[in-house]
């Protein structure tokens, strides 16, 4: 017999195990089944172990210029790559335990191994009890996404590496070629920038960061120009030949002639593949270059089958994985008899991006560009952190942030940041675009002094002819 549950979550990711927390909140009696680690990619191999790195680069930094601050440091100031990488992994398997931790204390069953689906409501788990059968009323799919590969070139771990190998190198890269300016490019490079590779990033459209704002991308480019990094915008990797000494890469450049450049190792950041295949889900969803496409509840074509996160159409981000989680678990209550759950579907006008290179970037909503192309007459402010005082106080005085409203109505249509901390500040950004905030609210807002986040509040102002430090 096969074993009973309400709810069964595929996958342990941001998306997964959150989505199982609130099924348990709801009285489900629910399960997880996970082939690798509880916590996905994000908590052991992305988001998390990243920022680790990062953390690390960055007071690296901050002792390298100590003098900026009055500061002076004996010795010479170095990076023991061995010991940064220990630390990451040290963070990543606290949290796994913290996951561990949060399915015992909400009594959610947890299966290891590889999962298949055998219909909308039955799966097989192989893995470390051998073959288990289970059942639910309803089956979460949440398996995520893994490095999308160079059709000519695949990553080896040794030479060229996805990002899972790039953050735990055997080696510190001397010349290190980044293919790929998103999110996860961007910030490995800044990573080992920092810790004093000479990094070259090509990237294939005719900015960095091309997702986000113009200005944003513009900005970005100055800063790690100066901070010794090669950038190559419209341009394209042709082949790469790896050996045990290095990379060959055959780069086509802006002016279309191509010529070959060597480096030590490569990392490959051209976008995910979701982990979809092989799981049962042929005739059970409807799919698109292998996505799972779903209804704004979570459900696919089959009643009692449900998807959520990065194995979904994007954006591919943890946040969004997580908020689809709990949007999914409410709704299966609901479906099961529980009248006081009201499942909220997911606003896409509201997803906040972070980006944690070196300077931060963080954003929400269109850009200016998208807005004026989606018919909106607009206003935008643009307020510089050389004009806030904790910015210059702090020594990071370069970056801004810009607002997009809609003239007519008033209504913030986005937000895009750069600068020092931004990451912690876009979520005042979107909890005003939650509350349907106008310009005027936000103007009345009272900002704490002296702050970053000040400029928040003159960016709004300067949408309006009415900035007061610029």
């Amino acid at each position: 017999m096969a074993e009973q549950y309400d709810v069964i979550i595929l996958g342990s990711g941001p998306g997964g195990y959150v989505s199982a927390i609130r099924c348990a909140q709801l009285g489900l009696k629910t399960a997880i089944v996970e082939r690798e680690n509880l916590g996905g990619i994000c908590l052991n191999w992305g988001c998390i172990p990243t920022k680790a790195l990062l953390r690390s680069a960055e007071i690296l930094h901050y002792a390298q210029h100590a003098t900026d601050y009055g500061l002076k440091i004996a010795g010479e100031i170095e990076a023991d790559l061995e010991a940064v990488v220990k630390r990451s992994r040290g963070v990543a398997k606290q949290l796994n335990q913290g996951v561990t931790h949060l399915m015992k204390k909400n009594k959610i069953a947890v299966h290891m191994g590889e999962g298949t689906l055998n219909g909308p409501t039955s799966l097989t788990v192989k893995g470390e009890k051998g073959e288990e059968k289970l059942s639910a009323k309803h089956i979460i799919v949440a398996t995520g996404a893994r490095a999308r590969d160079l059709p000519f070139a695949k990553a080896d771990g040794k030479r060229i590496w996805t990002y899972r190998h790039a953050m735990t190198p055997s080696e510190m890269p001397k010349k290190l070629l980044v293919i790929g300016s998103g999110a996860i490019g961007i910030e490995f490079a800044s990573f080992y920038n920092d810790m004093g590779a000479d990094v070259t990033v090509v990237e294939m459209l005719d900015r960095l960061v091309p997702v986000e704002d113009k200005d944003v991308s513009a900005f970005l480019e100055k800063a790690v120009t100066k901070q010794g990094m090669n950038i190559m915008t419209g341009a394209g990797v042709e082949d790469i030949k790896a050996s045990d000494s290095g990379v060959k890469a055959k780069i086509k450049g802006k002016d279309g002639k191509v010529a070959e450049h060597e480096f030590s190792h490569c990392i490959v950041a051209i976008g995910i593949m979701p982990n979809t295949e092989n799981i049962g889900l042929e005739k059970l969803a409807e799919m698109d270059r292998g996505f799972i496409q779903i209804d704004p509840y979570g459900r696919t074509k089959s009643k009692s089958l449900w998807a959520i996160g990065d194995c979904t159409p994007g954006p591919w981000l943890a946040h969004k994985a997580s908020h689809e989680g709990v949007t999914t678990a409410e709704a299966i209550a609901q479906e099961l008899g529980n009248k006081d759950v009201h499942p909220h579907p997911l606003n896409r006008d509201a997803i906040p991006g972070c980006t944690y290179c070196h300077p931060q970037i963080a954003s929400f909503g269109m850009t200016e560009a998208k807005a004026k192309e989606a018919g909106y007459e607009v206003k935008v402010g643009m307020f510089p952190f050389i004009g806030n005082g904790k910015a210059i106080a702090l020594g990071e005085a370069e970056g801004f942030t810009k607002t997009v409203f809609d003239t007519k109505t008033g209504e913030l249509l986005g937000a895009h940041m750069i600068g020092a901390e931004v990451t912690e500040m876009i979520q005042g950004y979107v909890v005003g675009k939650t509350l349907e905030t106008t310009e005027i609210e936000l103007m009345q807002t009272i900002f704490p002094h002296p702050t970053i986040s000040e400029s928040m509040h003159e960016s709004v102002l300067a949408a309006y002819g009415r900035a007061l430090h610029i």
